[in-house]
């Protein structure tokens, strides 16, 4: 969508108090891991294009932070960065808050108000939870990336807007367009360039570096005095799966900090959930007439289940190239 608008409306302006908050937290995408390190630089390669993009991963991961960045870093960065949460959005109030409306179209219809795609106009719209939005969403949004145009609710004008388009979603589409639950022909529009965002029990080298950067930030907002983490503590952050991925991790820290009276926060400090799931990891043991080869099986499968399920990092905790690693796992049938 290139064109300038077109049709009786003014120029738009974004109000400040309709802007979205800025709520990135660069910290959700810190790391040195090779699985982070793509997604950064990926990032950082899209953003000068106009391409749409499609930002996949866990709730949690970083999406919306990596759309900004893609904002932040494109030639469209002075202007607006919108923000539409699909999964908040009623059936019934899809196409009025994408496209607007004009005074007259409903009954609460008093003003002319603009839609997201307006307010976005000559910068990028993020349509957060995509896999959420209701089947109309997802006709009338493809109908507008076809055309390039819309018309507001109850107008007879044709709209069109330059519009950079990124969406994020953390379902998988393909199996909700196998489902029937998502339009195989918007999926092809939306996966032009898609970026995967892995979750943080996927990157587990990352932890340390996380945990203190997050500590060091909590201890200034809330005006504690400087804490660090044991190193056991640490260590059982790393085997915790985190379901709720860098985001969960950040609440931790944040309650630790604020919680704490001392500077060192220990393992007997950690929420029961961590201590709880550090308990029921079951104990590594040999039998007496195991061959090496059982016993290396076994290392290997306990390594990636209960220590770290990122294989880069379970290479590295074994002592073993990554390519071994997967060539053992294909070997123990472990794959």
């Amino acid at each position: 969508m290139t064109a300038r608008s077109k049709g009786n409306l003014p120029p738009l302006t974004l109000p400040e108090k309709m802007r979205e908050p800025d709520r990135r937290d660069p910290l959700l995408l810190m790391g040195g891991s090779a699985a982070i390190r793509r997604v950064q630089q990926m990032a950082e390669e899209v953003a000068g294009t106009g391409v749409t993009v499609l930002i996949e991963g866990e709730s949690g991961t970083g999406k919306e932070l990596v759309a900004r960045t893609i904002h932040r870093h494109s030639t469209r960065a002075d202007r607006p960065f919108i923000f539409v949460n699909c999964a908040a959005l009623p059936e019934q109030l899809v196409e009025a808050e994408l496209f607007g409306y004009r005074k007259g179209a409903f009954t609460d219809a008093r003003t002319d108000k603009p839609g997201r795609f307006q307010l976005a106009d000559g910068g990028t719209l993020f349509l957060d939870e995509i896999g959420d939005l209701s089947p109309k969403g997802q006709g009338d949004l493809l109908r507008v990336l076809e055309d390039g145009a819309f018309r507001m609710v109850g107008g007879t004008e044709l709209i069109q807007v330059d519009v950079r388009l990124v969406a994020a979603t953390n379902k998988n589409l393909q199996e909700a367009v196998a489902a029937g639950k998502f339009r195989e022909d918007l999926y092809y529009r939306l996966h032009v360039v898609p970026i995967k965002i892995p979750p943080l029990r996927e990157r587990s080298e990352d932890i340390p570096l996380l945990v203190s950067s997050f500590v060091a930030q909590f201890c200034a907002k809330h005006q504690r005095r400087p804490k660090r983490l044991a190193p056991e503590a640490v260590r059982l952050c790393q085997r915790f799966p985190w379901p709720g991925n860098v985001r969960q991790l950040r609440n931790v820290l944040e309650h630790l900090v604020v919680t704490v009276p001392s500077a060192l926060i220990g393992p007997e400090d950690l929420p029961d959930s961590l201590r709880e799931h550090e308990a029921r990891s079951p104990e590594f043991s040999l039998r007496p007439g195991m061959t090496i080869a059982e016993a290396e099986k076994l290392l290997i499968g306990q390594t990636l289940r209960h220590v770290t399920s990122n294989r880069e990092e379970a290479a590295r905790l074994l002592g073993i190239s990554r390519r071994s690693l997967q060539y053992k796992l294909k070997r123990y049938g472990l794959l």
